[in-house]
């Protein structure tokens, strides 16, 4: 049985992204037959919370496969970009949504979907319109070409109410000095997931990385 989920405190939104663990793994997914033991790797090491971009035609299969056979995995969709895309994603099993930067109709297809969801920013302005309309917790991206730490800890005083998950050229040297900020719940990262480490299906690897990233906060 899957442990609760940490309350966002809304009640039109089931729980939050940005408590589940200190990293959100960003995974890029090739060959769906990698996406259960992949996973399970990632949760084993102390990441539930799982990020599959819909960048590849693999994507909706991996997402499905781990919301049916890796238990503790809370499963998510990225580089969610269209409303056809919220709804594919959710009815694959994903259980929170994240997009790089956000439209109206995107935001209405995520809002009506049921699921947390993450949209992107990368300006205040962005972050008041969301704020606007109800939304407090948004992923920063790109993050470091955005302004990294400085940018963030600028929003704090004048927007204390926005918390974000920074995701964007953060490696594990960096990530903690995101995550001591007031402002950000989780960062997102893909450092855990080498390439050489994901084509040699070294998931013992994968797992000793993940409960390193874990151990970050």
């Amino acid at each position: 049985m899957n442990a609760p989920l940490p309350s966002y405190g809304a009640p039109d939104v089931p729980f939050s992204v940005l408590g589940l663990a200190p990293v959100v793994p960003v995974v890029v997914v090739e060959d769906a037959a990698d996406a259960v033991p992949l996973a399970r790797a990632l949760v084993a090491g102390g990441l539930p919370a799982i990020e599959v971009t819909l960048r590849t035609p693999a994507a909706p299969d991996a997402i499905r496969a781990i919301a049916a056979e890796v238990p503790g995995a809370v499963v998510g969709a990225g580089t969610v970009l269209t409303p056809e895309q919220v709804t594919d994603a959710v009815a694959a099993g994903a259980r929170f949504l994240v997009s790089p930067g956000c439209t109206d109709a995107l935001l209405a297809a995520m809002r009506a979907a049921g699921v947390p969801f993450l949209p992107g920013v990368s300006t205040a302005s962005e972050v008041m319109a969301l704020l606007e309309r109800g939304v407090r917790e948004m992923k920063f991206f790109p993050a470091r070409a955005a302004g990294g730490t400085a940018y963030l800890k600028s929003l704090a005083g004048p927007l204390p109410q926005a918390r974000f998950c920074p995701t964007g050229g953060i490696g594990p040297d960096t990530a903690p000095e995101y995550l001591a900020l007031p402002n950000v719940g989780c960062v997102g990262g893909s450092w855990m997931l080498p390439e050489d480490a994901v084509a040699a299906r070294d998931w013992d690897r994968v797992e000793r990385l993940a409960r390193q990233a874990a151990a970050l906060r």
